[in-house]
């Protein structure tokens, strides 16, 4: 899902408890799932296929379900997690699969996988929390919290270019390593002297990496404590919340508990030409184009636990389904809970204005604000412009629709190439999006995708 999905894709080679009036069968404990009553739907009966499923879904919205049993049966996936609240209230809470590639050990309820870029939305939310406690200002220059930062031309760039991907900033003029990304001190100087690639505020292009340096930096600068933006998101967020999820994941945490990745290989992206965009496929493979060149600056090894455990807020963010999809919904109600204040959460939901619709970087239409992306003509999710979101390279996808007040999030081990609608992860939003519907409220119609949408564009394509 996203412009930047693609790219980053392709260059990496019974209890019952209650919800709002709705009883959530829970699943027998054990590895194997509970076997679903037969749902129907339209009049028509459906099946549910057999996989080791575990978890939860309310009344309504079994079909959630089968599309998460068929995903194991028909769609090739491995180990996955997806969640989903409604009106505040978790209406989906299943996991299933295995939780390596290799072997049987079952996913489980707490099991945790690296969620790649879907981390940028979690730590756009501490960003968020910061604007509302009146920290951070999204209209400021970036100097004024560091003055290090106007080095090379970028004395203007503003908090929020920085954040809907328009400062330049998508090159390091350095390979990182683990040693200088435990180094912040390090890090901030050398980010400070970076020099924008286009005028800043002209164009946008997905900082694929970078974006989560910056967000890191201007939170140590900006929080009264000095916290890095993994402390911060703990403390603020996690903890409120009751959220296991983590930026930078605690030594406590043991190895069974976090799953490994299948990670993409050069015959599946050869094979993932037929359904990639030409102009993606063509900035991947042209010698000195930004694309390839943003993912110079890095080269994670998601097998090795140290890049999980230091702070990479644009990308390694571990947890579960279910705490993604929890603190999206705490937005999606409006953020209170969090202290968000109208101003802020009305700030987070106004549709983004874009110089031009075209990715600097990845060629293709994209739209991004304040840190999240957004729903546009060309990458739609939600209910309306105001849902706000992140992917995440391999098919995870996470987001907040406040008008529908729905938290959804997909996680899974089985990383593909798709720029956005995953067939894994797209059946999930829609069955999700037709359970509301049947009972009563706002879901997201094709009208809504059309010129009515209410871009704010400036300049032309």
């Amino acid at each position: 899902m996203g412009a930047g999905c693609i790219a980053e894709s392709t260059m990496v080679t019974l209890g019952i408890s209650q919800a709002h009036g709705h009883t959530i069968a829970e699943p027998d404990s054990g590895t194997g799932g509970r076997a679903a009553a037969t749902p129907r739907y339209h009049g028509a009966t459906i099946t549910p296929l057999t996989t080791h499923v575990d978890g939860l879904v309310a009344p309504g919205f079994e079909e959630v379900r089968v599309e998460f049993e068929r995903n194991f049966a028909e769609r090739g996936e491995i180990g996955a997690a997806v969640a989903a609240y409604w009106r505040g209230e978790k209406v989906v809470d299943l996991w299933g699969g295995r939780r390596a590639p290799e072997g049987d050990a079952p996913w489980k309820a707490d099991t945790m996988v690296v969620v790649m870029s879907t981390t940028k939305g979690l730590a756009a939310m501490t960003l968020a929390v910061a604007n509302a406690r009146g920290w951070l200002d999204y209209e400021a220059p970036v100097a004024r919290y560091w003055p290090e930062f106007a080095q090379n031309g970028k004395e203007a760039i503003t908090v929020r270019q920085l954040l809907a991907h328009e400062a330049g900033l998508v090159l390091l003029d350095e390979k990182l390593t683990i040693e200088k990304l435990r180094d912040l001190d390090y890090m901030a100087r050398m980010l400070a002297r970076q020099k924008p690639a286009w005028p800043p505020g002209t164009r946008h292009g997905y900082h694929t990496l970078t974006i989560g340096l910056y967000m890191q930096e201007l939170i140590r600068r900006t929080d009264p404590g000095h916290r890095t933006l993994g402390r911060f998101f703990h403390d603020e967020i996690a903890l409120p919340l009751s959220l296991d999820f983590h930026i930078g994941l605690p030594r406590s945490i043991p190895d069974e508990r976090i799953a490994t990745m299948k990670l993409l290989s050069m015959w599946r992206g050869l094979l993932a030409l037929r359904y990639t965009p030409p102009a993606v496929t063509l900035k991947m493979i042209t010698p000195g184009s930004l694309l390839r060149r943003t993912f110079m600056g890095a080269n994670p090894d998601w097998h090795d636990r140290r890049w999980l455990e230091m702070e990479l807020p644009a990308g390694n963010g571990v947890g579960t389904a279910r705490a993604i999809g929890r603190a999206y919904s705490a937005f999606a109600e409006g953020g209170a809970e969090l202290g968000i204040t109208p101003e802020t959460f009305a700030s987070v939901t106004a549709p983004p204005v874009v110089a031009r619709p075209i990715d600097e970087v990845v060629g293709l239409p994209s739209y991004f604000s304040l840190g999240f992306m957004r729903p546009g003509p060309d990458v739609w999710f939600g209910s309306s412009q105001r849902a706000f979101g992140a992917p995440g390279a391999g098919g995870s996808f996470a987001f907040a629709d406040p008008d529908a007040r729905v938290g959804f999030a997909y996680v899974m081990n089985k990383m593909d190439f798709y720029l956005s609608d995953d067939p894994r992860e797209k059946p999930l939003r829609d069955a999700l999006y037709r359970a509301i519907a049947r009972l009563g409220a706002r879901a997201p119609t094709t009208a809504s995708r059309g010129a009515d949408y209410g871009l704010a564009v400036v300049g032309s394509p």
